[in-house]
Order: structure tokens, then sequence, then C-alpha cells
């Protein structure tokens, strides 16, 4: 019997993470005498690691290390506090996530969010689903580095091409063709389907329960 896996992306893919992590760097912003944004001006800014989400969003000329270190601190402080209060996942990512569980699959959830912050969020809204999980860790490279997907295949005893990834951004399809997995886009995310196709998706997933459909219409690799 063939081996069913897929990797999965958190923010932006499994849960909308926006609400949160935007409240939380905006008073990290405030904190440090800086203009803050709108929900929807954060959307771009995510996908590439916390550090990055806070260099995109410091104005031009403050990016400098000293207030990078001093912003992000006071934002891992405050994302701490929140980051399950306005958090939900995506509708019908529970059901399907499920589904793929009890028909046996594999699955493995790899993000750019610190790892500690990312095993609390996964645990609380997905506890038991994910038999892998990786954040980012002291050391190790972030997405699209596709070190932390071919660290997920070897955990799951699979080569990379037998591995679905799903993602919602161009970092993503990076990563999964990086690696060697077969990448999966999500329509629902924080990035636009152009950056998907254009990053290698093999398909665009408009819903959830879109994703066994797709998988299995596939061409084998």
């Amino acid at each position: 019997m063939t081996t069913l896996a897929a990797i999965f992306d958190l923010d932006g893919t499994v849960l909308n993470t926006l609400p949160d992590l935007a409240d939380s760097l905006n008073l990290a912003l405030e904190a440090a005498g800086y203009p803050t944004h709108d929900l929807e001006g954060f959307r771009p800014m995510v996908g590439g690691g916390m550090a990055k989400m806070i260099e995109r969003a410091l104005p031009e000329g403050s990016k400098n290390p000293e207030t990078l270190a001093k912003v992000m601190a006071y934002f891992k402080k405050e994302y701490a506090k929140r980051q399950c209060d306005k958090t939900v996942p995506y509708d019908g990512i529970v059901e399907l996530l499920k589904d793929l569980a009890a028909k046996g699959w594999l699955l493995g959830l790899l993000s750019n969010k610190d790892h500690e912050n990312t095993l609390e969020v996964v645990g609380h809204f997905f506890p038991g689903l994910f038999s892998k999980i990786i954040g980012v860790r002291p050391g190790f490279p972030t997405k699209p580095d596709p070190s932390g997907a071919l660290e997920i295949c070897q955990a799951f005893g699979l080569s990379p091409s037998q591995v679905f990834y799903v993602g919602d951004s161009g970092v993503d399809m990076a990563t999964a063709k990086g690696a060697g997995c077969r990448p999966i886009g999500v329509a629902w995310g924080f990035r636009p389907k152009d950056e998907l196709l254009a990053g290698g998706a093999l398909a665009i997933l408009e819903e959830p329960c879109d994703f066994l459909e797709v998988a299995a219409n596939l061409p084998n690799p």
C-alpha cells in the first residue's frame, strides 16, 4: 500500500494568524515610536519569518540591527500573550486534517514562525494531527531553504517526490521545489494565485475539501 503524506505551511495555509501578528507587531512598533499598519498592510509582510516581517514593517532608514532586535524582543513578548486570541483555522481545514489522519496520511507542518510558537499554536488548534512539526530553530535555515522539508520527509521515511507540500506563498512553493516535494498552493492565504503559479504550484486549492481530489489527479512524478 502506498504511503500518503503531506507537509503543510502554518500562517496563511492552515491558520489565519494575521490579526494576532498585526496586533502584536503594531504594539511593538508603537512602543518604539514607529508608524503602525492596518491589518491588510501586514498581509504581504508575512511569510519570510518573524525577522523579515519586522524588517518589512519598519520604515526606511530604521532597518538597522539594533532597531530590529529591539522591536523583535517587544513583538515576541506581546505575541506570546495573544498568539491564539484572534487566530482561527481556515474553514474546512480541521475537517480536512482529521479526514487525512483517519485515512492514514502522514502529516507534517513546516513554519517560518519560531519553533516554540509553532508548537504551542499547532498544539492548541490541531492536537495530535501532525506527526512532525518544525518551526524556526537557532542554527537552522528558514524557508525557502529546503532543509526543514527534507527533515520531515526523512522522518516519514519517504522520498520527497512522494510528499505533497501545501502552502500559500512563493516561499512555500520554492521550498517544495527545492526539496523535490510536490507543491500545491491555496487560494485563501496571504498571497495571490499568480505568485503561487509563478513559484511552481502544480495546482491551486480553492477550498480545503478539494485537496484529496487535486492530489489524486496530479501526474505521478
